[in-house]
């Protein structure tokens, strides 16, 4: 799956909290001045094209659905964040969070406790 560019994600929002739509739903979501329509249905076409849509028509027009939800697509960015910036070391994700001091010593036990309940699980 291809990553999104800032106005595909503003647009499968839109999906993830409202269900299906058709183009013209979309456009109702805009304040004045709204984008043209083509511009919208441009963008939804190449969501659906990149594998984020899919579709039902209705006579000449047709009413797109997400097939992707919200929390796939967010452990798809993260693990292409992990793999280009720390080299897919999730160690390095958690060890520069806590160099910050954006993590405290109960999150990382939680972690901990997450981790090894995954585990053996296995």
């Amino acid at each position: 799956m291809k990553e999104l560019t800032a106005k595909e994600e503003e647009i499968m929002n839109y999906f993830w909290q409202h269900g299906k739509l058709f183009v013209k739903d979309i456009l109702e979501f805009y304040d004045d001045p709204k984008p043209h329509f083509n511009t919208i249905s441009t963008i939804v076409r190449g969501l659906e094209e990149k594998g984020y849509l899919g579709h039902e028509a209705f006579g000449k027009t047709y009413r797109y659905h997400a097939v992707v939800s919200a929390s796939e697509l967010g452990l798809k960015s993260m693990k292409s964040i992990v793999s280009r910036f720390f080299k897919n070391s999730y160690l390095g994700v958690v060890s520069s969070f806590v160099k910050d001091e954006e993590i405290s010593i109960e999150e990382l036990r939680r972690l901990i406790d997450e981790v090894e309940k995954n585990n053996n699980k296995n």
